[in-house]
């Protein structure tokens, strides 16, 4: 019902953000990346925001400062398969790697990561052991994109979603899956997460679609500050680890905790006649359309953690809208996606489901058709 305070004290962030963003003196980092970091300081400086790459990299940093370990792998993590993470630098003529976690300060964990082998089977497997045997280290993986989950479906239904019931033995394996309809094909849209909610029941596993910095770096850092463990299904984005909107002001690492529903703070609730409720990356562009018309009587609530479903957040919400009639919106097709997951579990109250056209492949193949059916979808919820 309630999750555990995970911020940091504003000196720790402080000591933590210097070192991510300096290296040895004899070390000369690439210039494209160099620059990439030197943005990330740029932005701290003058706004008073952290990027969500460097979240990450700071509740990495911080449970190692809390005696945790930390241990991740996936087939380009080092880097980051969108060029994002940097967790591990190369030196421009010598080609030497310098490790961004290997110097924090009063640090009593050890950080891990590997570029592993494309074996989703094998490698998701030897992390849910290596999970199992060590629960006092966050286990990530994170596949390319996540449909590459496929291939480790026996794992997850076999293991990661049945083993508490079946052996009560938990178990705090993450999994990242970049998640997000972008037009790049089915390939490179959806991590399937039907196919995860369709497995969830008896608080067996969390599954979030996370939208801020901070909530993601609350999101790591609950897995340890929990007295149990659970799976961590995080349906990751692509394209909006870059987003300006996903970028989060200091005050939010340093107070407060993961928040599983984020309401809209833009808006009169007393003028809203209606409430799209969403996860994940279709909340930018629902954003971005409302911005462009001014509309003013539409209000836009994120649900961060699908399951466990935060149902008393929602109830609540619904108490503060009360002229608001609801609809759930998703980028994906309405056989896809949380709709089935939502009307079968969240019965709480009434509303809406809008979405694509069921659909035999997770995403059209055409950048033209993806930029048409996404346009039809926000302006359908919008004018419903």
């Amino acid at each position: 019902l309630q999750s555990p305070k995970t911020s940091i004290g504003e000196d720790a962030f402080r000591t933590l953000f210097a070192t991510l963003m300096t290296w040895p003196d004899d070390f000369k980092p690439l210039r494209k990346v160099e620059k990439l970091l030197q943005d990330k300081k740029k932005l701290l400086e003058t706004e008073g925001r952290v990027d969500w790459a460097t979240a990450e990299l700071m509740a990495f940093g911080s449970l190692l400062v809390d005696g945790y370990g930390v241990r991740m792998s996936g087939q380009d993590v080092r880097r980051g398969t969108f060029s994002h993470r940097h967790a591990v630098l190369r030196d421009e003529t010598s080609d030497k790697a310098y490790d961004r976690l290997s110097r924090i300060p009063g640090a009593k964990g050890r950080f891990r990561i590997y570029n592993s082998l494309l074996s989703e089977y094998g490698v998701l497997g030897f992390e849910y052991g290596y999970a199992l045997s060590t629960p006092n280290t966050l286990v990530l993986w994170e596949a390319q994109f996540g449909d590459f989950a496929n291939g480790a479906q026996t794992m997850i239904d076999q293991f990661i979603a049945s083993a508490e019931q079946k052996w009560n033995r938990m178990n705090g394996v993450v999994m990242l899956l970049p998640h997000g309809y972008e037009g790049q094909g089915p390939e490179h849209s959806s991590a399937r997460m039907e196919r995860f909610l369709s497995m969830c029941a008896e608080l067996n596993m969390v599954v979030t679609n996370i939208t801020t910095a901070s909530n993601f770096f609350h999101a790591l850092r609950r897995q340890m500050a929990w007295p149990f463990r659970k799976p961590l299904i995080n349906f990751s984005p692509k394209a909006n680890l870059r987003h300006a909107d996903s970028y989060s002001p200091v005050s939010e690492f340093t107070n407060g905790s993961f928040r599983e529903v984020i309401d809209d703070h833009l808006v009169d609730p007393a003028s809203v006649k209606k409430v799209l409720f969403c996860t994940g990356k279709v909340y930018f562009d629902l954003a971005e359309h409302r911005r462009r018309n001014d509309v003013k009587d539409v209000a836009l609530v994120r649900m961060e953690q699908i399951h466990p479903i935060p149902v008393d957040a929602l109830n609540a919400l619904r108490t503060r809208y009360p002229k608001a009639v609801w609809f759930w919106v998703q980028e994906e097709p309405l056989n896809m996606g949380a709709a089935s997951f939502l009307q079968v579990n969240l019965k709480a109250f009434s509303y809406g489901v809008i979405g694509r056209q069921p659909s035999a492949s997770t995403a059209t193949g055409y950048a033209k058709v993806h930029a048409r059916e996404q346009n039809e979808l926000i302006e359908t919820a919008f004018n419903v």
